[in-house]
């Protein structure tokens, strides 16, 4: 894996383009960006509530903030074409399951035609940029064995939120053999790689129907912790693991544009994933209190039981690795909704330490 002496080689004073940078995850990827010095602009929808982490980190601080929906091509094009980025990471989604069976049609305009829309503004840009686009491990067609996925298996998807994602994948495809052919990578300068990971964890997540929040807020409630699902197992990974691989992967992309632009599976190593029985067990050990009890419902919708990545691409090509196992995933997240619960105040600093010793880790 790229150190952080390298990554700050490449990213510093680059021009960074950003979509979703006010959720989840790309709250951690904007403040990793600011440690490496980049110069950001981000584009996404509002926060919701004065609790979202970018709001939290005062994000407003670490770039240039445009408030503006993906599926708003004119937008966003022209924000992406007067910013003239040196490299785009697209981590705007619906990216909710259950919510995909509320809002279909929805969903895929938000996760399909809004990777669309990107691609046609990087199809206009004139200059070299190099992209990093966000699926899903989800991606997948399942078939519940216990085998890990690869790369080149077959996609898919039961519930809209996967099936949009693995139409994604495709319309990715669809553009780089159109306007960023490989074998053309000298005339349009223009790399595409796409970053598969799912199930992560991490404090700063309010999302509705997520285990680690809603495990937290049974926590901070001291109320029982209602769970959906026990014996469903999943890779589990900290929030700070992709987002840093999909800097590692940007970064292989600057060095050889043409052997990266491909897609790789980002998650724990072999034999780590844990239940949903396990990781609610874990939490409460590490909070040091609370009880937890089932939801049975029959008429829930479906939601894939066994699903787990296999890296070996990603540490073979990328040399990238996971640094935390599932343990210390739950660990590091629940002191984080420990230290929001007793000093929201220093909350700003608490995140900047733990990304700083996830890095030097």
């Amino acid at each position: 894996m790229e150190n952080l002496v390298e990554l700050k080689n490449i990213y510093k004073d680059k021009k960074v383009f950003l979509t979703g940078h006010t959720g989840f995850k790309g709250s951690w990827m904007l403040q990793l960006l600011a440690v490496l010095g980049a110069e950001v602009k981000g584009f996404a929808l509002e926060t919701k509530t004065t609790n979202d982490l970018y709001n939290l980190l005062e994000g407003d601080k670490l770039c240039k903030s445009i408030i503006g929906d993906i599926r708003d091509r004119n937008l966003l094009i022209k924000e992406i074409l007067d910013f003239e980025p040196d490299f785009i990471f697209h981590l705007a989604a619906q990216p909710l399951v259950r919510l995909s069976y509320e809002i279909p049609a929805e969903t895929f305009e938000v996760n399909a035609i809004g990777t669309a829309n990107v691609l046609d503004a990087v199809r206009q840009l004139n200059k070299k940029c190099h992209t990093v686009l966000i699926t899903t491990d989800k991606v997948y067609h399942n078939n519940e064995w216990i085998y890990p996925y690869r790369e080149n298996d077959r996609l898919g998807g039961y519930d809209p939120y996967s099936a949009s994602k693995a139409c994604t994948e495709l319309i990715i495809d669809s553009y780089r053999n159109s306007f960023f052919n490989l074998n053309e990578m000298t005339d349009h300068k223009k790399s595409i790689a796409v970053g598969r990971a799912g199930n992560v964890i991490g404090g700063g997540d309010w999302s509705e129907d997520r285990l680690i929040p809603d495990i937290a807020k049974g926590l901070i409630a001291n109320s029982p912790v209602s769970i959906r699902n026990p014996s469903s197992v999943r890779p589990w990974q900290h929030v700070l693991e992709p987002v840093s691989a999909y800097l590692v992967l940007g970064a292989c992309l600057s060095k050889d544009p043409v052997k990266f632009s491909q897609a790789y599976n980002f998650g724990p190593n072999e034999g780590d994933s844990l239940s949903v029985e396990q990781m609610v067990n874990l939490a409460i050990k590490y909070w040091g209190s609370g009880d937890f009890d089932f939801v049975r419902n029959i008429q829930q919708p479906h939601e894939a039981g066994l699903l787990k990545l296999d890296i070996s691409k990603a540490i073979s090509e990328l040399k990238w690795s996971p640094k935390l196992n599932a343990g210390s995933a739950v660990e590091l997240t629940m002191k984080w909704y420990q230290q929001f619960h007793m000093n929201r105040k220093n909350i700003k600093d608490f995140t900047m330490m733990q990304v700083l010793q996830f890095l030097d880790a």
